[in-house]
């Protein structure tokens, strides 16, 4: 669509972009005619969705749902143009032309292959259409435990050792691997052993001693065919926490924080003989499966928490939301162990709710108001750092 003459220039409303009642006020103008598509992943099954069938190396899942809930609360904040919700597959494009799409919501974590995850990012900074989600290159290391692990250590944040195991023909041997030893010394047990690139803690597997490795690596590498994570086990509490940019939505009215925000802190409860938080998958997300922190009455858990999330913020130059995975050793020390970079955003339902979402009332917000916070730190950084693209969201004013 071309940009109407009369819209203000890209510096000048990047320029009052920084205040909210700008932001505001340019979000309100923008619902009156944006053209936004929620995506979310294919289904390579279905037919014309792909060229061929290949393995997913990072466990598969529509998240149809979920986009669902995002574009109805979307609706309710205000889009006036209906909200299309569509399959990340091979029909996509004709999907976006056909629709003269303004802005997509990347619900997504891809449809097959390898790095899945980076593959429609990638495609939406090739076609020039912004989007609200993680950058291609930022996606796959977050999405990448042992990449992710790596950036941790040169940052100085504290996180569980671990050694990337590749699939091989020759079964892995733990004390005849000079990386292994170099890694754990003389410690032989217990690990964790776990898709290199996963959701939802699916295939992570408790080993008790370094002699049952062998056999839980050659499990986990055979089920994804691709790499897996040893890590060292600790044995404290389990904790996640959520955090997005600085723009947060209180009853539907933006501000901006001095940080990102630090939400839903929590500590997931494990059953009694539960070494690790059972996947979703299995066992579904309820309030009663997490306790929520208090930043009064948990105070040390709290800032270590907000601390160790701010910097991960900061260091990757994280624009959009996250949720962290964190586990406490023996004497309460806090390690950092992977990130999600496409959090739960199921909306909370009767006995149902997402981890994000648990912690929403303890700041005043509703989901609407997450959906909406997420949208507008999109907005607010395209509009300060990516002149080239906002002239496609100038033509939906």
């Amino acid at each position: 669509m071309p940009i109407h003459a009369n819209v203000v220039s890209a510096t000048a409303v990047a320029a009052r972009s920084l205040e909210p009642i700008a932001l505001n006020r340019q979000i309100e103008i923008l619902f009156r005619r944006l053209r936004l598509a929620v995506i979310h992943g294919g289904d390579k099954t279905v037919d014309g969705a792909v060229l061929g069938v290949a393995g997913n190396q990072r466990s598969w899942k529509s998240y149809r749902p979920v986009a669902q809930d995002i574009a109805a609360a979307m609706g309710r904040l205000g889009c006036r143009a209906p909200i299309e919700v569509m399959a990340d597959d091979m029909t996509l494009l004709g999907s976006l032309r056909a629709s003269v799409t303004h802005m997509a919501w990347l619900n997504t974590a891809g449809v097959q292959g390898a790095s899945a995850i980076t593959h429609t990012p990638a495609m939406f900074e090739m076609l020039g259409l912004p989007y609200v989600g993680h950058e291609p290159l930022l996606a796959g290391i977050l999405d990448n435990k042992h990449l992710f692990k790596q950036q941790l250590v040169a940052a100085g944040i504290p996180t569980a050792p671990s050694l990337l195991v590749r699939p091989s023909l020759r079964p892995f041997c733990p004390t005849q691997d000079a990386g292994f030893q170099r890694v754990f010394g003389p410690y032989r047990g217990p690990f964790i052993v776990k898709p290199v690139s996963g959701r939802a803690s699916l295939h992570v597997t408790f080993v008790d001693s370094i002699v049952q490795l062998r056999d839980a690596i050659a499990t986990v590498t055979g089920i994804t065919g691709a790499p897996v994570l040893v890590e060292r086990y600790l044995g404290g509490a389990e904790y996640c926490v959520a955090i997005c940019g600085p723009v947060v939505a209180r009853g539907g009215v933006l501000s901006k924080e001095s940080e990102p925000l630090v939400f839903s802190a929590l500590e997931r409860r494990l059953a009694p003989g539960e070494k690790i938080f059972t996947s979703m998958d299995v066992k579904p997300i309820s309030e009663d499966r997490a306790r929520l922190l208090d930043p009064a009455h948990d105070r040390a858990e709290w800032t270590q928490l907000s601390r160790l999330a701010r910097s991960v913020f900061a260091e990757f130059g994280v624009e959009t939301l996250i949720r962290l995975d964190i586990r406490a050793d023996a004497d309460g020390n806090m390690f950092v162990l992977e990130a999600n970079p496409k959090p739960d955003l199921k909306a909370p339902a009767p006995g149902l709710t997402s981890l994000v979402s648990i912690g929403l009332d303890q700041q005043g917000m509703s989901y609407d108001d997450l959906i909406l916070s997420i949208f507008a730190n999109r907005i607010d950084r395209l509009l300060t750092d990516r002149h080239e693209v906002i002239g496609r969201l100038a033509g939906a004013q």
